[in-house]
C-alpha cells in the first residue's frame, strides 16, 4: 500500500478558484446603455421629420370649379421656382439669382405619378410648353400660368392632360442649394465642359461633386450644351433622382447630423398645398426614391415642334405632339405605368 503525501502547508487552506463569470450587474447595464442608444435613434427617425413637417409652408395651392375626376394611384405637381423674397441679398449674391426679388416664374416642372402598383413615373414640362390658359385668349407659354398662381397652374395642366393633380410641391432656389450641400454635394457625370455665364457655372467635362451653387447652375442652365430646355430638363431629372438617392442612402439615415440637415434644411424655401398630409409627403419622398432606382420611369412630354410660333408675337414656344402625349396621360390616368418607358 503507498503512503500517503503530506499536503504542503502553503496550500493547506487554499479553497478551488471560482470560475470566471461576467458581473451580471455589469451585462445589464450594457444591455440596458444599448437599449437606449436605439431608442433614442427611433426617436430621432420620428422627431426631425414631424419638426420639418411643421415648418413647411402650407398655401391653398388647387383650383376650384369643375376638375378632372379622381385617378388611382397619386399624381404630384413639381415645380422650380425662382422665388427670391426668402433670400437675402447676401444669399442671391451667392446664389447668382440676381438683386431683385420680382415675381416667382418656374425653372422646372415636373408631374410625379406614384401609382398603387408598378412602377413610378417623372414627366417633365418644358416650361415654354404652349397651351391654352384658362381665362386668356389665345396660346401661351405654360410658366405665364405660374406667374398668376400656382392654382392655374394646375388648372392649366389639368385642361390639357386631363389627368388630376392630387398634391402640390414647391421647392426655392434656396432650399435646392441647401439640401445639396446638407448631403455633402451631389456627383454628376458630364460628357463635356458646361461654360454658362448666364448660369454662372463653368464645369469640366466627367465625374465631379457638385456643391449647391454649381449644382443650381447645372439644372438651370439653358445654353451651355446647345441643347436649350430639352437638355435642362433631362439634367433636372438626373439631379432630382440623385439627390433622393442620396438623401435617403444609409449613410445619411446613420449620421444624425447628416439627417437633420437634410430633412431641415430646405423646409424654409419649401411650399406644399394645405391639403397635404404628413403621411402624403411621406408618399412623395418615398416616390422620388423610386425614381433614383432602376424601377422608375423618366420623360419629357413628346413634341413635335420646338420652334412654334405663338400669334399675337407672344415668341416661340414648345409644341407637344398631342397623340403621344395623350397616350402617356390616359395611362397614367388608368394608373397603367408598366408599358411606360424611359426617353
Amino acid at each position: 500500500m503507498s503512503e500517503t503525501q503530506p499536503i504542503d502547508p502553503r496550500y493547506a487552506d487554499r479553497s478551488p478558484r471560482p470560475s470566471a463569470r461576467k458581473p451580471k450587474k455589469r451585462r445589464n447595464w450594457f444591455l440596458r446603455t444599448v437599449g437606449l442608444i436605439v431608442l433614442l435613434f427611433v426617436l430621432m427617425l420620428i422627431a426631425v421629420p414631424l419638426y420639418a413637417w411643421s415648418r413647411i409652408d402650407k398655401i391653398e395651392a388647387m383650383p376650384t370649379g369643375t376638375r378632372p375626376a379622381e385617378t388611382p394611384g397619386t399624381t404630384y405637381l413639381m415645380v422650380g421656382s425662382d422665388a427670391r423674397e426668402n433670400l437675402s441679398r447676401a444669399e442671391r449674391a451667392r446664389l447668382h439669382t440676381g438683386g431683385d426679388a420680382g415675381p416667382a416664374r418656374t425653372d422646372s416642372i415636373m408631374l410625379m405619378h406614384v401609382p398603387k402598383s408598378g412602377p413610378t413615373v417623372l414627366i417633365s414640362i418644358p416650361r415654354d410648353s404652349a397651351v391654352n390658359i384658362p381665362g386668356v385668349s389665345g396660346r401661351q407659354k405654360i410658366n405665364a400660368a405660374f406667374n398668376k398662381s400656382p392654382a392655374l397652374l394646375i388648372q392649366t395642366i389639368e385642361n390639357t392632360t386631363g389627368l388630376r393633380i392630387d398634391h402640390y410641391v414647391e421647392v426655392g432656389f434656396g432650399g435646392f442649394a441647401s439640401v445639396i450641400d446638407s448631403v455633402g454635394g451631389i456627383n454628376m457625370c458630364l460628357p463635356k465642359p458646361m461654360n454658362d455665364k448666364l448660369a454662372h457655372i463653368n464645369l469640366p467635362a466627367g465625374c465631379q461633386k457638385l456643391d449647391g451653387v454649381n449644382a443650381l447652375g447645372y439644372v438651370r442652365s439653358r445654353h451651355a450644351d446647345g441643347q436649350n430646355d430639352f437638355g435642362r430638363v433631362q439634367r433636372q431629372r438626373e439631379m432630382v433622382g440623385a439627390i433622393a438617392k442620396k438623401a435617403s442612402s444609409p449613410s445619411t439615415f446613420l449620421n444624425p447630423f447628416r439627417y437633420y440637415g437634410v430633412a431641415t434644411k430646405g423646409v424654409d424655401a419649401l411650399t406644399v398645398d394645405k391639403d397635404m398630409s404628413l403621411f402624403d409627403f411621406i408618399r412623395f419622398a418615398r416616390g422620388m426614391r423610386a425614381i433614383s432606382g432602376s424601377g422608375g420611369v423618366t420623360l419629357t412630354v413628346p413634341i413635335s415642334n420646338d420652334n412654334y410660333h405663338l400669334s399675337n408675337g407672344r415668341g416661340v414656344a414648345v409644341k407637344w405632339d398631342t397623340a403621344k402625349a395623350k397616350a402617356i396621360f390616359d395611362a397614367i390616368k388608368a394608373d397603367n405605368t408598366s408599358g411606360l418607358k424611359s426617353s
